[in-house]
């Protein structure tokens, strides 16, 4: 049904069939993260007695976990060291920007290995990055299973995104938000519908095994009175500036770190974890541990500090120096902590912030997300749908945006996900023209109108031939190199054809390459070829391009 649709999908319109197959990357990419939950809680449930909680552990196991699965996850990176190299939502971004979401599909089979070993392991990382980068890699399948255009492949990438973070959250309208505030940047109807699509898709796979359950639906949050919303304020800007060094923190472990083997990164990330365990083991794991220390009965405001300490140190040593995972995860216990700490520290001198230390936390983790990640509605919207109370809407935007604006505007902070790809030499800025142009495949303006000669005809040969089958352009196959021939606007009767080489591309190729090809060769063309050069399907010249860019707006 796909493989016979080229002409369809090619365009950069909504259509049945990008919905179905967003249909089918969603049920593909649920199943495939119901299977890594499994095997995380598998893990877990062979050295843990309950998830996520190291707590129980005996200190020299709380030691020895994180270590041994460093070098676990270093024996893969040495067998798959091409592999192991790129991995996470910053180099998803990298493929969607600059390779139309294409993913190595053994980087996916190293990504979910080691993600499950980081992640039974006791590393501070989340499931939301091996989400992304194995709901990509499942469009990515579906893609070259069925040939499909690469636009269309781009929208599968993201749909695959969508449902991966949709599988792992149950939160479907904020994994739709991420991709388009995060990895997309930009929103098109005809890409949302897909995406939302699939991110319903994966939401119903996890719901129909797990039930209709939401991480943070038993906290009890109380309405915060409108007379104590100038501590919002405050929250934020204090929120702001530990986002801030939070973010330029990992940043500069990543960028120091970068020239290091991965073997003593690893390590190393293993060697800092365990000391970290034996301090403090609610540090480890994702966030469940630190957001219960947060949201207990009067914690203290030192344990809650020294936690804070801690779980930086530990997202810091496993995120900046390779460990795999995501960063939502360690973002939410951080978050949680420290929108805690604030209103315990607060709590002497207003003492009615007591009952609204949960909200504190739930604030706290939405502002860290949001800043960190350049991510404000998404973060939001996240927290909306994770502890399903509609108050905390106006309270999270007056902590979030001083937050942000603080971060951005005083300290400089950016995405974490550009920032690591800046930082590993990987490209992601698209010129406007060429972003609008890769939207679109080479079928949707390829002209299929021509006939096919011989290079051994002459050229009244040629002649009658386009004259017989009433054809303007004619391709003409040499051994090694294709030439179109068209008719001389004005000629004489000695020179009535005109002749220019012509480019190969497939036909799942954007205009953006046609665009690469001709702009600087104007007076080329280029042929369409469906299997092989041996089989041309279409013929795209300059004069064809610069019209479809006058009339698109590309």
């Amino acid at each position: 049904m796909f493989r016979n649709s080229p002409q369809t999908l090619s365009q950069a319109k909504l259509s049945v069939h990008l919905c179905l197959l967003g249909l089918l990357v969603g049920l593909a990419a649920g199943l495939f993260l119901l299977l890594f939950r499994f095997m995380i809680e598998l893990g877990q449930g062979l050295i843990l007695n309950s998830p996520d909680d190291f707590s129980d552990l005996p200190p020299m196991w709380r030691a020895l976990l994180p270590v041994a699965g460093a070098g676990a996850i270093a024996l893969i990176a040495a067998f798959t060291a091409s592999k192991y190299r790129r991995l996470g939502i910053a180099y998803v971004i990298h493929r969607i920007k600059v390779h139309y979401g294409s993913l190595p599909l053994g980087s996916a089979m190293n990504q979910f290995a080691s993600a499950v070993i980081a992640l039974a392991s006791g590393f501070s990382v989340g499931r939301e990055g091996p989400a992304v980068h194995l709901g990509a890699a499942v469009a990515t399948g579906f893609a070259r299973r069925w040939n499909l255009p690469d636009n269309a492949l781009s929208v599968l990438a993201s749909c695959g995104i969508a449902a991966g973070i949709s599988a792992t959250f149950n939160s479907p309208l904020a994994a739709v938000l991420f991709v388009l505030e995060v990895v997309l940047r930009e929103y098109r109807i005809h890409t949302f519908l897909p995406i939302l699509i699939a991110s319903v898709t994966g939401s119903v796979i996890t719901q129909s095994v797990y039930g209709n359950i939401h991480l943070y639906d038993h906290l009890v949050v109380e309405v915060f009175p409108v007379a104590q919303y100038p501590l919002l304020l405050l929250t934020g800007l204090l929120i702001g500036g530990m986002a801030a060094g939070f973010s330029h923190g990992l940043l500069f472990i990543t960028h120091v770190s970068k020239r290091w083997s991965v073997t003593l990164k690893l390590l190393l990330a293993g060697g800092f974890t365990a000391l970290i365990s034996l301090q403090l083991p609610q540090a480890l794991g994702t966030e469940h541990a630190a957001v219960a220390i947060a949201l207990g009965d009067h914690p203290g405001l030192l344990l809650l500090l020294a936690l804070l300490g801690a779980k930086i140190l530990a997202t810091w040593a496993a995120i900046g120096l390779g460990i795999p995972g995501g960063i939502i995860g360690p973002l939410y216990g951080i978050g949680a902590v420290l929108g805690s700490l604030i209103a315990w520290g607060l709590t002497p001198m207003f003492p009615q912030l007591q009952p609204y230390v949960p909200l504190y936390a739930v604030l706290g983790m939405t502002a860290m997300m949001g800043v960190c990640l350049h991510a404000p509605m998404a973060a939001l919207l996240a927290l909306l749908e994770l502890t399903q109370n509609a108050s905390i809407i106006l309270p999270s935007l007056l902590v979030t945006l001083p937050a942000y604006l603080l971060a951005y505007s005083v300290f400089g902070s950016r995405s974490i996900f550009l920032s690591q790809l800046d930082a590993m030499g990987l490209e992601y800025r698209v010129s406007p023209t060429e972003a609008g142009l890769q939207k679109t495949g080479v079928m949707a303006l390829a002209d299929r109108q021509f006939v096919i000669g011989s290079p051994n005809q002459s050229d009244e040969d040629l002649l009658k031939l386009m004259s017989d089958a009433d054809q303007q352009r004619l391709l003409l196959r040499h051994s090694d190199r294709c030439e179109l021939v068209t008719l001389h606007a004005n000629y004489d009767d000695d020179t009535p054809l005109m002749r220019t080489d012509a480019f190969p591309l497939p036909m799942t190729a954007t205009l953006a390459e046609v665009h690469k090809l001709l702009n600087r060769n104007r007076q080329k063309a280029v042929f369409i070829y469906d299997s092989s050069p041996d089989h041309p399907v279409g013929v795209i010249t300059w004069s064809m391009l610069r019209q479809a860019l006058r009339t698109k707006h590309f």
